[in-house]
């Protein structure tokens, strides 16, 4: 099994995936899973917040008959959707200047083959990258994603929260993240 990095900023070293276990984000990770028509959301490893492929593993041992989309609010700065797909996963990164700082967009980032921004990119507008139409066929379209992503007055559990209005789950996230 590969080794993958976490930045450990406090002591600016590579700490390995199994102690990243230990190392903690600010804030969640969510699978929303949709049968039958109907939505229910579920906690994810904490460790997903900053090890992509948790998170990954996490959504296909689902094994569901619907659509299962994974949503990572990543320490007040950036979301991630992922969406497994026949042969791979589909991604949506809300901000790829993100990457400079948190392995887990970087690891995003990767899997869609697109390069790291340029280190003066921080003072930019938000960059999204990916499957802007991620969720399009559950009532969000690719362009009004790309411009909630870039709405900078709103923090990423706010956003997921939007997303999830729009596509019908608002309810079952809330839920879950209010612990009932």
């Amino acid at each position: 099994m590969a080794v993958q990095s976490v930045r450990d900023s406090a002591n600016a070293r590579t700490v390995s995936r199994a102690e990243a276990k230990e190392e903690v984000l600010p804030g969640f990770a969510v699978a929303a899973i949709r049968e039958e028509g109907r939505w229910r959301c579920a906690r994810l490893e904490a460790e997903a917040l900053v090890d992509l492929d948790t998170a990954i593993t996490e959504l296909r041992g689902l094994r569901s008959t619907g659509a299962v989309l994974g949503l990572l609010a990543v320490d007040d700065c950036f979301f991630v959707l992922l969406r497994p797909v026949p042969g791979g996963v589909s991604l949506m990164l809300s901000d790829a200047v993100a990457a400079l700082d948190y392995d887990v967009a970087a690891d995003v980032l990767d899997l869609l083959r697109v390069d790291l921004p340029p280190e003066d990119a921080g003072d930019d507008e938000p960059w999204p990258e990916g499957d802007m139409a991620i969720v399009a066929d559950f009532g969000l379209p690719a362009d009004e994603l790309e411009v909630l992503a870039g709405e900078w007055e709103l923090y990423p559990d706010e956003q997921l929260a939007a997303i999830g209005r729009r596509c019908g789950f608002a309810d079952a996230l809330a839920e879950v993240l209010n612990g009932n």
